[in-house]
């Protein structure tokens, strides 16, 4: 009778691929493309188009960020393409050597926690949307939005954070690379679940307001009628959704452990994150918040202290403070603005 061969269990058979290429740092015979985490050379072209489209995001919002004095906005639309960008450069240098340690450390850090940022530039907007529409219609106070989900996106960031980092420094360690990747998808889920808890308060409001339209003031019905506010929501919508798909993807790719074939697919990749991630930071920076709060922010500081001038630019007080039913002395906070008088 002839022997009959024992299947190798899927665990036992990839430590010992991670164990016969464990000192690979380069392409060839015993260290084949195949036989790395993704198992492929990411593409070229791709990635450097993200890499040049989310540097040009980076310049427009800090630039942005910066004359319009927007600080905590700029800090999450500035960390969020810069993450992003420098993941794609490390997806590049992967694509000259796919082994490369440094490149892929660079690309799962950075790409894995970068979406975060984004998520919290579409939180920050939330508040600032209710104060101007109307702050009755909202279950919660205004100033809670940005408390609760900025938290929320923060603990999400360092468990992602975390897990990112423990991946990329396993070399070969298969139970920490487990361990990185089970962080990376909490980090995910958790990430999800804040989404899914946002999106619902969104479309709550929504409907109070609709409902009540009767009883808006008139300043919030000529701003919901307005084209630029709703290109502006319109935008906001889009990040939203194309930050939930990326994150449901990330999930199901993670799900089944490193190398797998969702994981070695460079095409779900490019379409359900490089893309998605793509349009939500260039959706958030053709409609930065300035396109819409700037006039009405500089139409209250007129009224509370006189302090614009008539070409709103040099000797103008921060655009970033109004006032607000939100704040014991008439004065808010816009997208994290410290102001001054």
């Amino acid at each position: 009778m002839a022997d009959t061969a024992m299947p190798i269990p899927l665990p036992h058979l990839l430590k010992r691929i991670s164990d016969a290429t464990a000192d690979c740092t380069q392409v060839n015979a015993t260290c084949p493309v195949d036989q790395t985490i993704y198992g492929y050379y990411p593409n070229l072209g791709a990635n450097a188009f993200f890499l040049a489209l989310f540097a040009i995001c980076l310049v427009v919002q800090t630039f942005l960020g910066l004359r319009n004095r927007m600080w905590t906005f700029l800090i999450a639309m500035f960390f969020g393409p810069f993450a992003e960008a420098v993941g794609y450069a490390g997806r590049i240098i992967m694509h000259n050597n796919p082994w490369s340690n440094t490149g892929f450390e660079m690309q799962i850090c950075c790409l894995i926690i970068a979406p975060a940022f984004i998520a919290a530039g579409v939180y920050l907007t939330l508040k600032h949307t209710i104060i101007e529409v109307g702050p009755q219609f909202s279950r919660l106070p205004p100033r809670f939005y940005t408390w609760i989900f900025i938290l929320c996106d923060l603990f999400s960031l360092i468990i992602q954070g975390a897990g990112g980092g423990l991946a990329a420094s396993a070399n070969g360690n298969a139970t920490q690379q487990k361990t990185g990747n089970d962080l990376m998808m909490a980090g995910i889920v958790w990430q999800v679940v804040t989404l899914i808890v946002f999106g619902a308060l969104v479309a709550d409001y929504a409907v109070r307001v609709n409902r009540s339209r009767q009883q808006l003031s008139p300043a919030a019905t000529a701003l919901l009628q307005s084209g630029k506010f709703r290109f502006f929501v319109s935008m906001v919508g889009l990040a939203y959704i194309t930050v939930f798909i990326r994150c449901v993807f990330r999930i199901a790719e993670m799900a089944n452990g490193w190398a797998n074939p969702i994981m070695q697919d460079e095409v779900d990749f490019i379409v359900l994150d490089g893309v998605m991630v793509s349009l939500a930071t260039v959706a958030l920076t053709v409609a930065h918040p300035a396109l819409v709060f700037r006039p009405m922010i500089e139409h209250k500081l007129q009224g509370v202290s006189g302090a614009v001038t008539k070409s709103g630019k040099k000797g103008a007080a921060d655009i970033e403070e109004a006032s607000s039913p939100d704040s014991p002395d008439g004065r808010q906070s816009y997208f994290g603005g410290s102001g001054r008088k």
